[in-house]
């Protein structure tokens, strides 16, 4: 019995080499068709266009773009179409950059790349450049733009301790920097109200995660609660009174939901929204309307819950002129009547 089954394998393994070799034999016969060669630095190269923003007023769109080998911002006027370069670095790249009124525009820099990264302010009619945080040895960051108050920003300096950056109010229109909170080592993230009032803070070691807060910056902050690494809360912006916070947070559910935080008692308020399937990642929000507009999560790709109607209005617009696409508003006018939008998919950079 068993010598038959050896034979009947034997014979089908016969038969498919058999096949095997006469499926090669008839391609053989086709001409093969060469495949076309892609230059290696093709898939290295920097796009010529990136970094897309619109200025507050709406009046221009901004954008890095090479000059002399080198990334530098450039704008455009949306109702003429002219064109004007900003910026004219020639030994590194410009790092990030951001609008911080309608008519100067903030970056980041360091000198021949020792990567101490100050921030330096340029006018956009002029070209005028003011150094505003470059200091021997010191290395910048920025915590908080600000868009709701264009005279100021939160900046990280490392100034009093190399290894730790403490949060400075800088005043745009002066160059005048204070500190307005000391960073002991261990806070990994900074919130301020709507405002811009530095009132929140993250603190970890390594294993717990608490939040900090105080009601206003001349008081000391208090721990309002401490979580491990299996569950936890992550805040995102003040509500618009600056009272509570809304948040996701996963805390006492199986799922990150979208919810209002009380940020002085540590107590969860409201659970406004959670996904039966996916954590929901962000919320998102109206600064001119002031209102939630949606809570983000990604399914088979990202999708949005809408708290708004006239949002969910605006993304189904959206996502039927773009159709095939996943599309994220990546840069928005103080009165929400420009965007820029920027489409991607699986197999498509986008535009």
């Amino acid at each position: 019995m068993k010598r038959n089954v050896f034979l009947t394998i034997a014979l089908a393994a016969s038969v498919f080499v058999s096949c095997g070799g006469q499926k090669e034999s008839m391609e053989s016969e086709h001409v093969m068709e060469t495949a076309p060669t892609i230059e290696l630095k093709d898939f290295f190269k920097n796009p010529e266009k990136t970094s897309y923003q619109i200025s507050p007023d709406g009046k221009y769109y901004s954008y890095l773009a090479p000059y002399e080998s080198r990334k530098n911002i450039h704008i455009e006027n949306i109702e003429s179409g002219e064109t004007k370069r900003v910026t004219s670095q020639t030994d590194r790249d410009i790092a990030g950059y951001f609008w911080a009124n309608n008519e100067q525009l903030v970056f980041m820099r360091d000198d021949g790349g020792d990567e101490n990264w100050y921030l330096v302010m340029t006018s956009v009619s002029t070209g005028d450049e003011v150094p505003l945080t470059k200091m021997e040895g010191v290395r910048s960051q920025i915590i908080d733009a600000l868009e709701d108050i264009p005279s100021q920003m939160i900046v990280g300096l490392n100034k009093r301790n190399p290894q730790f950056f403490d949060p400075y109010r800088l005043d745009l229109n002066t160059g005048e920097m204070t500190m307005i909170a000391e960073n002991p080592g261990n806070i990994t993230g900074w919130m301020t109200d709507h405002e811009g009032k530095l009132r929140v803070a993250n603190t970890t070691d390594g294993v717990n995660t608490s939040i900090l807060y105080r009601a206003t910056e001349n008081d000391a902050w208090k721990t309002v609660i401490t979580t491990n690494f299996k569950e936890g809360i992550s805040p995102s912006f003040f509500t618009f009174d600056n009272k509570n916070v809304y948040a996701t947070s996963n805390i006492g559910r199986d799922k990150q939901a979208a919810i209002i935080f009380n940020i002085e008692t540590g107590e969860e308020i409201e659970e406004l929204y959670v996904n039966e399937h996916n954590d929901v990642s962000g919320i998102s929000y109206s600064k001119k309307r002031q209102l939630i507009t949606s809570a983000r999560y990604t399914a088979e790709k990202s999708e949005r819950h809408f708290f708004d109607a006239e949002s969910e209005a605006t993304y189904a617009r959206l996502q039927k002129e773009l159709a095939g696409y996943e599309v994220a508003v990546t840069s928005v006018t103080d009165e929400e009547d420009k965007y820029i939008i920027r489409t991607y998919s699986d197999r498509s950079l986008g535009a």
